[in-house]
């Protein structure tokens, strides 16, 4: 028969081991669970990359005084403990993912109580381990953080392989409109001479037009002035013509009324 003291220390130096090379521990209370209940356990908490040790308050607490964690308070019934470790297919521990497969069971088997645990030399409590069940897997995390890192990236390299494109669709239209490098280098010049040349020659032709216009209406308007004397000198002419016409028979009238009383007169005359 072995002597009980060493089976003791013997399973407190495996504890200890066990806390120094986790890179957590998660400790639950078992009682009312039965041997298939706890077989289910292990099974999810090894796909998670936990390992499910059931092991005695007295020397759990010895081997946490030896590792400096202080987790008496933790030590009440009957203690199970959850150790975070590598995966079954090699990926790194996860934390979370054991939290969460701690989680998940007791939602079915409420005999399964956790009551805290130590991530990274921190004492967390029961509520500090379900916030951490919330969290995203650590592939999550690293998918995610490889999104955030190679959006910016993507987006670098997008506005690097846009400059020579951007540069080769300019010079073909360059090209397409004749201001490539195959192009006359006079041409640009002779046709902005050209442009303010038209300008220039359709302006003379209005430049021209307005004297004659002006020598136009001048002239209209001193035929005008000569019109107006002529009528106003004939309408002068008529009334003097006029005039003398009513003296003339006025004449004759009185030249008759003489010679018929010069007629009386001799008639008077013969009779006497």
């Amino acid at each position: 028969m072995g002597d009980p003291r060493a089976e003791k220390v013997a399973v407190v130096d495996e504890v200890k081991q066990k806390l120094a090379d986790a890179d957590g521990a998660m400790l639950t209370e078992f009682r009312g669970l039965d041997v298939q209940a706890l077989a289910e356990l292990r099974r999810a908490l090894r796909d998670a990359g936990g390992e499910y040790k059931i092991y005695k308050n007295t020397l759990v607490r010895l081997a946490a005084r030896d590792a400096g964690l202080e987790i008496d308070d933790l030590l009440t019934g009957p203690t199970a403990i959850a150790f975070v470790g590598e995966k079954a297919d090699g990926s790194a521990p996860d934390v979370a993912a054991v939290a969460k497969a701690l989680k998940d069971f007791a939602k079915t088997n409420d005999a399964l109580v956790i009551k805290g645990g130590v991530v990274d030399d921190q004492l967390l409590s029961a509520d500090d381990l379900k916030i951490l069940a919330e969290l995203p897997s650590r592939d999550a995390l690293l998918s995610m953080l490889a999104g955030a890192l190679q959006a910016p990236m993507a987006k670098f390299a997008g506005l690097l392989a846009a400059v020579p494109r951007d540069f080769a669709y300019g010079l073909q239209a360059l090209i397409e409109k004749g201001g490539g490098p195959d192009a006359a280098p006079d041409a640009p010049v002779a046709e902005v001479a050209a442009e303010e040349e038209a300008p220039a020659e359709e302006e003379a032709p209005a430049e021209e037009e307005a004297p004659v216009e002006a020598e136009a209406a001048a002239e209209d308007a001193s035929e005008e002035s000569g019109e107006a004397p002529e009528a106003e000198a004939t309408e002068e002419t008529q009334e003097t013509e006029a005039s003398a016409d009513a003296d003339a028979g006025t004449a004759g009238d009185d030249e008759a009324g003489d010679a018929g009383e010069d007629s009386g007169d001799a008639g008077e005359e013969e009779e006497a």
